[in-house]
């Protein structure tokens, strides 16, 4: 019987990245009420218990397992978890994602690296090892949660804008090697989203009002528009769609 979903992920397995908050709390939800199985990752234990739960209340079957994601072992061996817990992953979102707000001259090569590990290497890894299986059954989608940071600068976010703008080339450069074998990928690029990190990042200050100032709608995004649009990318609805950096800005980018 067909599903009345619009968007259904009946029958797939995602894995999350980043699921224990904001906008992965928001995806997880979204795939669950959505029909998918999942595989959540998070550094924090105990919220990530509590955003499966919450997914599990769909029927799904949603599994967990902690990992630090700048750290490349501990990558490889949620990859090899993953694949041993479900034998496929159908979909992958890279959603984790980092930011440690320095200038230039006071950048910290350690924050560098932890950055550009978490927000480049770990997609780069997951992808290696989950792709191939997409490959082999010819169909496979890939969304990368990047940043309207990749293509705006902005003071003491060099080192996140960086590793934001490296990942939509990824993003590109698998839309490109993997479209042959029918495998989408894309990148969502949200500006200011209302979740802790972003919160942080941009607490109230004349700073944040000049960034308002710039969104035609007057407010930043909630983590559950920025699921949507990765929901939709994760879906078949998508299917000719592939390469694009799709962003999720109230209208910050056409000014």
């Amino acid at each position: 019987m067909a599903s009345s979903r619009k968007f259904s992920l009946e029958g797939k397995i995602a894995f999350v990245s980043g699921a224990s908050k904001g906008i992965g709390v928001a995806i997880a939800e979204a795939f669950a009420n959505s029909g998918a199985d999942l595989a959540l990752t998070a550094r924090n234990a105990g919220e990530l218990e509590q955003t499966a739960d919450s997914a599990r209340k769909t029927g799904s079957k949603v599994w967990t397992k902690t990992a630090e994601m700048a750290d490349t072992d501990q990558v490889k061996s949620l990859g090899e978890a993953t694949l041993a817990e479900f034998g496929r992953v159908d979909i992958l979102v890279n959603n984790a994602g980092v930011t440690i707000p320095q200038t230039i001259l006071e950048t910290e090569i350690e924050n560098f690296h932890t950055i550009m590990n978490v927000n480049v290497l770990a997609p780069l890894l997951l992808t290696q090892m989950f792709a191939p299986g997409m490959i082999e059954r010819g169909r496979g989608k890939i969304v990368n949660v990047s940043s309207r940071a990749a293509i705006r600068a902005f003071p003491t976010g060099g080192s996140y804008s960086a590793s934001k703008s490296a990942l939509q080339l990824l993003t590109q450069t698998m839309a490109v090697e993997f479209g042959p074998h029918n495998i989408q990928a894309n990148c969502v690029a949200p500006t200011v989203t209302m979740t802790p990190m972003g919160n942080s990042a941009w607490p109230p200050s004349p700073r944040r009002d000049t960034k308002l100032s710039r969104i035609p709608t007057g407010r930043f995004a909630e983590p559950e528009e920025v699921a949507n649009t990765v929901l939709f990318l994760a879906s078949s609805q998508s299917d000719f769609i592939s390469g694009v950096e799709l962003s999720v800005d109230g209208g910050e980018g056409a000014g």
